[in-house]
């Protein structure tokens, strides 16, 4: 008589069902967690151009993302993210420079200006001097109206290069009271400095410029273009500049804001190994740089 194996009850893969709930219990868990975490802008820019270098984050238009992002210094708060267009090239930022002097040299010229307004453009950078008369009245900080329609032309000019703009300073002078004796200090100083702020003020105010790109400066009597000698030469003296410097984008800090950043927590390589300064900081005073230029001995700016 055959003998008849014993079953083996078929309860070998029963541990397979108390893996699946487990799993099951670990994914809704981690589902969990996401649904209470916040996404930081800075690390969805990081994953995504880590697969797309070239691609720009734009927090103005939409991409579809659903994601939550949270509000706060370092996200987006209530925008999404999306793929913008390929940077600005060094080309563009020249172009673009360009383009605003010969916007603000035809006005000039086609108001008959050139006496009050003076506009030059060097390496990176555009230079315009006017004349105190046109937004001041004598010993007052307070904008006249005529200097007001004058800067509506400047800021119209400057709308289309703000993507190029890298910082933007308004700087006040004085003239010397008297030919042989210097201005009091606080007069001279605080009179200059409201000058260059009243008009900052105005730009900001009107322009989309980003703020932190936007500097006054108030020299007061201390960097003349002309002799104090008379009230002709003196008038000379008695201006208001703006010094508008483009993206040195082929410079690991050429942008202003992020120089600050850098310098700010200590990134920057602001020394080389050899002692001296390290290359990459020629950028660091980009405006200072164009300033000394506009500026030198021999150089009259009226």
């Amino acid at each position: 008589m055959a003998v008849k194996k014993k079953s083996s009850g078929g309860g070998g893969a029963n541990w397979m069902d108390t893996y699946g709930d487990m799993v099951t219990l670990l994914l809704c868990f981690f589902v969990l967690l996401y649904s209470m975490s916040t996404i930081s802008q800075d690390k969805w820019k990081a994953i995504v151009q880590s697969f797309n270098p070239s691609a720009v984050l734009d927090a103005t238009e939409t991409s579809g993302f659903d994601g939550p992002i949270a509000d706060g210094p370092d996200n987006l708060g209530t925008g999404e993210l999306v793929l913008g267009p390929e940077e600005m090239t060094p080309e563009d930022v020249e172009q673009a420079l360009e383009t605003l002097f010969q916007s603000l040299q035809s006005y000039a010229e086609e108001s008959q200006m050139e006496d009050v307004i003076q506009v030059t453009k060097g390496d990176g950078y555009v230079f315009v001097s006017f004349a105190d008369a046109v937004f001041f009245d004598g010993d007052s900080p307070v904008l006249r109206r005529d200097g007001k329609e004058i800067l509506d032309v400047v800021i119209g000019a400057l709308d289309p290069a703000t993507p190029a703009i890298d910082e933007l300073r308004v700087m006040g002078h004085t003239a010397q009271a008297s030919a042989t004796e210097p201005n009091r200090v606080s007069t001279d100083r605080k009179l200059a400095s409201d000058r260059a702020t009243n008009v900052l003020i105005y730009i900001q105010e009107n322009c989309g410029i980003d703020p932190a790109r936007l500097l006054s400066v108030g020299f007061g009597q201390w960097r003349p273009v002309d002799s104090n000698a008379d009230g002709e030469h003196r008038a000379h003296n008695r201006r208001v500049e703006l010094l508008i410097t483009g993206k040195d984008l082929e410079n690991q800090l050429g942008d202003a804001l992020e120089q600050y950043t850098s310098i700010r927590t200590g990134e920057a390589s602001l020394v080389g190994p050899d002692g001296e300064a390290a290359a990459d900081t020629g950028s660091l005073n980009n405006a200072d740089a164009a300033m000394e230029a506009v500026t030198q001995p021999g150089e009259s700016q009226p």
